[in-house]
């Protein structure tokens, strides 16, 4: 089985991976109409957003990398850990107000 490299093991550069000039533009284009990161706001906080995660890995496709609504607005600290750790993990991290995982997969949501 080949695995697809991660960030940390592509050596490729990161215009060769699709940030280039090109996304640059749409990331800032993004970023004015989007200013807040979500993660924050859906914690009740008011976070500047710098960063544009794709929610769902593109991982080299394409139309999963310029798919706006595969987009989101966060800030450095939610994308450097949360996210980050998510797609390490291959698993939703957190609860909801009843204490139930977010994660669709984690046994407790089985039936």
């Amino acid at each position: 089985m080949v695995k697809t490299p991660t960030w940390r093991s592509d050596k490729r550069t990161s215009s060769e991976r699709g940030y280039n000039s090109k996304w640059r533009k749409a990331r800032e284009t993004y970023l004015r109409s989007n200013p807040l990161c979500v993660m924050c706001k859906e914690q009740g906080k008011v976070e500047v957003a710098n960063v544009v995660n794709h929610i769902v890995p593109h991982k080299g496709d394409q139309a999963l990398f310029w798919d706006r609504s595969n987009w989101q607005a966060v800030c450095k600290f939610h994308h450097d850990s949360t996210i980050q750790r998510q797609e390490k993990l291959e698993v939703v991290i957190g609860c909801d107000d009843r204490g139930i995982p977010l994660d669709p997969n984690h046994h407790w949501n089985k039936k």
